[in-house]
């Protein structure tokens, strides 16, 4: 078997005067894996998505990306991680008011360097493949909570992720618009994506997973493999 694309070893995050937020915790994900990190509030799923992501690390054991050890990295490193290597997803989009959708999704390629023409070539591909192509000069103030997601999706795959991070993607919309964000991360895993998503939607890890974990008290409680969809 290939080299887990992300492997947690022994890793445990205390908080100041609180219970472990993570305990002892192991988990590998292979690339291509779609994986729903289920749980009720507090039991460590976001803790979990924030080491991942490198915006927090562990109190003891070791996260590792890609053959990267995320928890060791420093600031600047961990922000040319998070530019280069993979593409986050938000509740509430994370959008930048005062730019375009178009420009919004442009934003990782212009940090990350990319040319111009490049970029924006990129991002009008993006755009047209997830359906917003004729936003693509509208604010996001003018959109739907559906549209502003498929924009932000957009902006998390500008940089080719090998890893796509989604914190309740569906959390902020309508049922129809959640169903239409389920449909597109399905989609996106079904082209080789590799998508890890913390969520209370039962309904987004059934539509879109290969695979269900379920924490508790920073433990995995459960964790099973999904039939093929």
């Amino acid at each position: 078997m290939t080299e887990p694309l992300i492997q947690i070893r022994d890793v445990s995050k205390t908080y100041e005067a609180e219970r472990p937020a993570l305990a002892d915790l192991n988990l590998d994900v292979q690339a291509g894996e779609a994986v729903a990190v289920l749980g009720k509030s507090g039991s460590g799923k976001s803790t979990l998505l924030n080491m991942i992501a490198g915006l927090d690390k562990p109190t003891r054991g070791t996260v590792a990306v890609a053959g990267l050890r995320v928890d060791e990295m420093s600031e600047t490193a961990s922000a040319k991680y998070r530019r280069e290597r993979i593409g986050m997803v938000f509740q509430f989009f994370n959008l930048l008011d005062d730019l375009t959708a178009e420009d919004n999704v442009l934003l990782p390629a212009q940090l990350a360097g990319m040319s111009h023409g490049k970029a924006r070539k990129r991002a009008a591909e993006l755009l047209e493949s997830l359906g917003v192509a004729r936003h693509a000069r509208a604010f996001p103030g003018r959109l739907s909570g559906g549209e502003r997601q498929r924009v932000a999706v957009a902006r998390a795959l500008m940089n080719r992720p090998s890893l796509l991070l989604a914190d309740e993607p569906t959390g902020a919309l309508d049922s129809a618009s959640a169903d239409d964000v389920r449909t597109l991360l399905a989609e996106l895993n079904r082209s080789g994506q590799t998508i890890l998503l913390v969520t209370h939607d039962v309904a987004l890890a059934e539509a879109c997973a290969t695979r269900t974990i379920e924490l508790l008290d920073g433990r995995v409680l459960r964790d099973e493999r999904m039939a093929v969809r």
